[in-house]
């Protein structure tokens, strides 16, 4: 596998930012919820995959021999980790998703589609 460029991940975060965009323009809910879901799913979304990476930067950090072992990088190493673990904890975001989803499946029903009325 080649290795991730600055420009391949300017890309990823260009489109996240059109998801963005796009969902400013109050798109159909069902649209909005299908886009969004990878995001947050528990187990590849970008909370989990940020925190995966904010963990490898800092073991990263810490095992580099040119790095000194100084009070401060050891802070800055402890923030990375603290950063870590906030964005773990968000990973429980598909849950919100799954309730969303029930919440606007369950007004459709209620209003019946458009050909049932």
């Amino acid at each position: 596998m080649p290795a991730p460029t600055p420009e391949t991940l300017r890309a990823l975060t260009e489109t996240l930012s059109d998801v963005t965009e796009y969902l400013r323009e109050n798109p159909d809910p069902d649209e909005a919820l299908a886009l969004v879901e990878p995001l947050l799913d528990e187990y590849t979304g970008l909370p989990v995959q940020l925190a995966d990476t904010l963990r490898a930067l800092a073991r990263t950090i810490q095992e580099h021999q040119a790095i000194p072992r100084t009070a401060h990088v050891n802070v800055l190493i402890a923030e990375l980790r603290s950063a870590a673990w906030e964005q773990t904890d968000q990973h429980t975001l598909h849950y919100v998703l799954d309730e969303l989803r029930a919440l606007h499946d369950d007004a459709e029903s209620e209003q019946g589609c458009s050909r049932c009325r």
